[in-house]
């Protein structure tokens, strides 16, 4: 696996070595071009396959798929690391005991709680948020995510904007506005819902910048940490809510097919969750939310070109639309480094 000097953490910090991150930061290279793209792509094949499971096999328990995902990202990452495919550090860690069981000194993988913790709420609460909202508010509330992005990246990793980007960010919530903007039903629970399913995403990506440099794990030992610490509480929230006992009562659970999709969607979530660790720790929390935004965009025009259904609402249209002007105003302000 290629590795990125960059990454390694200086004994100490001098202005000059702040200018020099801080500068690193505002310009992104091919490499992060690439990372970014992959995990778009990962992202629009998973939803098909999730699709697919959800819908064509009528498979109701998101819960036992997001377990068997992460189940299957732990054992592959484990088999990975004890055969020496992969590591889970930048460099290998000298005069620290491993952990033979989990391959990681005890005292690297508890830094990452506060990471594990976050996305644990994340998962957990955007389960919750999508019910009793409809869709074109979901996602005009969803949108400002970026916005949670930026203020939680500033306090926690000290990282600013230039007035560029700040403005492409402002044009995305302008558009997500405008496309929810017929449906602006309230709903105080249903909006206080979304809203922390908002901040806990933005805490959780500004939290992958932040635990990466200081721990100095790479992006899979980010990974397994976080698989490590969530999968046992995941498992216990879906064994008290009963779907692991109905999973074992599914008709299609044998069927080919079915395993298949299965498969195919674990695999997928482990790129995914990989892809998002890189691309977070190569370009910015902030890059990794806008990519996600972009994801949506291209998602919803494949859905549209392929499955139809969608009715036409040329305020949704011209919504989407600034949606992804601002996030290709994004990406050039990145690569020209503005």
């Amino acid at each position: 696996m290629v590795t990125d000097n960059n990454q390694n953490l200086p004994l100490y910090e001098t202005n000059d070595s702040k200018e020099k991150i801080q500068h690193a930061s505002t310009t992104m290279s091919k490499l992060g071009v690439y990372t970014a793209v992959s995990y778009m792509l990962c992202a629009v094949l998973l939803i098909m396959f999730n699709k697919a499971a959800l819908s064509s096999y009528e498979f109701p328990y998101v819960n036992v798929i997001t377990l068997c995902q992460m189940s299957c990202s732990c054992v592959l990452l484990y088999v990975m690391r004890r055969w020496k495919i992969i590591s889970f550090t930048v460099s290998e860690p000298h005069g620290k005991e491993t952990n033979p069981l989990i391959l990681l000194p005890l005292r690297t993988v508890l830094h990452t709680l506060p990471l594990a913790v976050s996305y644990l709420l994340y998962l957990l609460i955007s389960m919750e948020s999508v019910r009793g909202i409809n869709v074109p508010m979901y996602t005009t509330l969803r949108r400002t995510t970026v916005a949670f992005t930026m203020l939680f990246e500033y306090f926690l990793t000290g990282q600013k904007h230039s007035f560029s980007v700040v403005g492409s960010v402002g044009i995305i919530i302008f558009g997500a506005i405008i496309a929810g903007a017929r449906d602006l039903a309230f709903d105080s629970y249903s909006y206080a819902v979304v809203f922390t399913a908002n901040i806990c995403s933005a805490i959780y990506l500004a939290s992958i910048a932040r635990v990466g440099k200081s721990s100095g794990l790479n992006s899979f030992g980010l990974m397994w940490c976080n698989g490590l610490i969530c999968t046992p509480f995941l498992l216990i929230w879906t064994y008290l809510r009963g779907d692991l006992e109905m999973t074992l009562q599914f008709p299609y659970l044998f069927f080919p097919g079915f395993q298949a999709v299965m498969v195919l969607s674990c695999l997928l979530a482990f790129l995914l969750n990989y892809t998002v660790f890189l691309n977070t720790t190569r370009n910015s929390a902030l890059t990794q939310t806008i990519c996600g935004n972009l994801k949506d965009l291209f998602t919803i025009g494949v859905g549209w070109l392929l499955f139809g259904g969608l009715p036409f609402d040329l305020m949704n249209v011209v919504g989407q639309s600034l949606g992804f002007l601002g996030s290709c105003l994004y990406a050039y302000c990145k690569l020209k480094g503005m």
